[in-house]
């Protein structure tokens, strides 16, 4: 018996709606066994993108970063503006030198002499002459003790001997190698006798020894007398000392001596103001009689 035509007709679409709802279940199974695989790979590829991201973030700020500088040294401490000002003042005193002179010889060691050594033993100044003629000094330093003699600083004594007074040995040393560059070494104790006081005193100029002379001076008695005749004998030691660094030379010369004389000094008759004697003396020009001297009015 054959089946009726609308079950022929109904069991291949059933057939096909069967197959159809078989193939959807068998792909809703499949999705939902992997989307838990893929939900864990993305949790999992999560930190190290994020790792890996500020890694890169971190090397792009280390490579843009620009370099840091270092710090500026610290200037230099300017001199102090006292220091610059007499060293100016200085410069400026020093007068050019006569070019009727020599030229000044070229140093041929160290501008200022030998260094001295911190760890040296002490040198004895009463007997030493350490670093005599070592090395010149410089052409600079020679230049201001060579430097002519002003001739308003030069005086006369009544016996019409030139002289420099001392404090002018004393300002141009200091011009030369400044203060404390140069001292007086005593070579000797204090000789008093019955109208003269002197010492033996060494010139020492930065360490070396340039030369020593005897310096004397008058005494006229007393303890008094003694101190004032030891600080006059030093500055006698002095001026002579000065002579072997051609410190006004001038004054040695017996042709400069008798042309100033000529053009400066005069020789006059003056009178004691006290005994009233009367004897012949020598004066500069520009200068009266000193007391206890007076101009003589009438012979």
């Amino acid at each position: 018996m054959s089946a009726p035509r609308a079950v022929r007709t109904l069991v291949p679409q059933a057939a096909k709606r069967l197959a159809f709802f078989s193939r959807l279940a068998s792909t809703s199974t499949s999705t939902s066994t992997t989307a838990p695989k893929t939900t864990a790979a993305r949790t999992t590829s999560r930190p190290a993108a994020a790792t890996v991201k500020k890694a890169a973030i971190h090397s792009s700020r280390t490579v843009a970063s620009p370099v840091k500088k270092a710090a500026p040294a610290a200037p230099a401490t300017p001199a102090a503006p006292a220091a610059a000002a007499e060293a100016a003042r200085y410069a400026s005193s020093v007068p050019p030198l006569d070019p009727s002179l020599p030229p000044v010889p070229e140093a041929t060691g160290p501008a200022q002499g030998p260094a001295v050594d911190p760890l040296a033993p002490p040198v004895d100044w009463s007997a030493s002459f350490h670093g005599l003629s070592t090395t010149p000094f410089s052409p600079e330093v020679a230049r201001v003790l060579m430097t002519p003699i002003d001739p308003l600083d030069i005086e006369i004594k009544p016996d019409g001997i030139l002289y420099l007074p001392e404090i002018k040995y004393r300002r141009i040393l200091n011009l030369a190698f400044g203060p404390g560059g140069w001292g007086l070494a005593p070579r000797g104790e204090l000789a008093v006798g019955e109208k003269v006081v002197s010492r033996e005193y060494a010139l020492v100029v930065q360490g070396r020894y340039v030369g020593q002379a005897r310096g004397e001076c008058p005494y006229f008695g007393g303890e008094d007398g003694v101190a004032t005749g030891g600080e006059g004998s030093k500055s006698n030691a002095l001026m002579r000392c000065c002579k072997d660094l051609g410190v006004a030379s001038e004054l040695w010369d017996p042709r400069f001596i008798r042309t100033f004389k000529q053009q400066h000094c005069r020789e006059v008759w003056v009178e004691h103001v006290l005994t009233k004697k009367k004897r012949q003396i020598w004066l500069r020009k520009d200068t009266p009689p000193a007391y206890p001297f007076a101009m003589q009015t009438g012979r």
